[in-house]
């Protein structure tokens, strides 16, 4: 037996049979929590549970062998302790630059695991069309955290945002997916350089997940049957 057959072996004992969709769905669960959730510690706690949750989702989506899998708990930990260190100092800016910053890393590197894990053969599993979606919410999230850098080390170059904490990486959430989807949607500008080369980065990042991995991906369904 593989070593990626052993792993998703051990995914299906835990009850992880489809990884990915339970990734996708606990980031549109999020998204859809933050309004409720957003305002005061308690809601903000909540939230860094829900992150968490994500976070946990993602490293058992990272499957593909033991020294990938060490390199994001490596990250993907203290990630979560900043989580829980920004719902108790929302203020702090230090605290946010280091989280985003971290945060940015980890979801890039999760999404990076994704595509590979869709290129990996030629043929197209159940999981791996729920992993088009998750790759694709991880990326947002990914940027979404680059903006939250950006607007906390460059003050006035993301206009207008929360004033910190759940608010202001909300908008930057939404503005993040309005950028991905190239729909342009959105009431947050890009107002400074610094935000408008991240902005860029992303409508090209958008483009080229459509045009190389949705399209690859949909060959591959057409050509072979899906495997159950």
């Amino acid at each position: 037996m593989s070593t990626r057959e052993r792993d998703e072996t051990g995914l299906q004992r835990m009850g992880l049979h489809k990884p990915s969709a339970l990734l996708l769905l606990a980031q549109l669960a999020a998204v859809v929590a933050y309004p409720f959730l957003q305002d005061g510690t308690v809601g903000s706690t909540l939230l860094g549970v829900l992150s968490m949750v994500a976070v946990g989702l993602a490293v058992a989506v990272v499957r593909y062998t033991p020294s990938l899998s060490v390199v994001a708990f490596a990250v993907g930990l203290p990630a979560v302790v900043l989580t829980v260190c920004e719902a108790l100092w929302p203020d702090n800016d230090a605290v946010a630059i280091a989280s985003g910053a971290l945060h940015a890393v980890f979801y890039f590197y999760v999404s990076i695991s994704l595509i590979r894990y869709l290129f990996h053969d030629d043929r197209v599993s159940t999981d791996e069309l729920w992993a088009i979606g998750a790759a694709f919410t991880v990326v947002a999230w990914a940027f979404a955290h680059v903006y939250v850098v950006v607007a906390v080390a460059v003050p006035g170059s993301i206009e207008p945002l929360g004033e910190a904490g759940a608010d202001r990486f909300f908008d930057l959430l939404f503005f993040s997916f309005t950028n991905l989807t190239s729909v342009g949607l959105s009431d947050v500008l890009p107002v400074g350089d610094h935000a408008r080369s991240v902005v860029i980065l992303e409508q090209v990042a958008g483009v080229l997940y459509v045009a190389m991995v949705i399209s690859r991906l949909v060959a591959m369904t057409v050509r072979h049957p899906r495997e159950r």
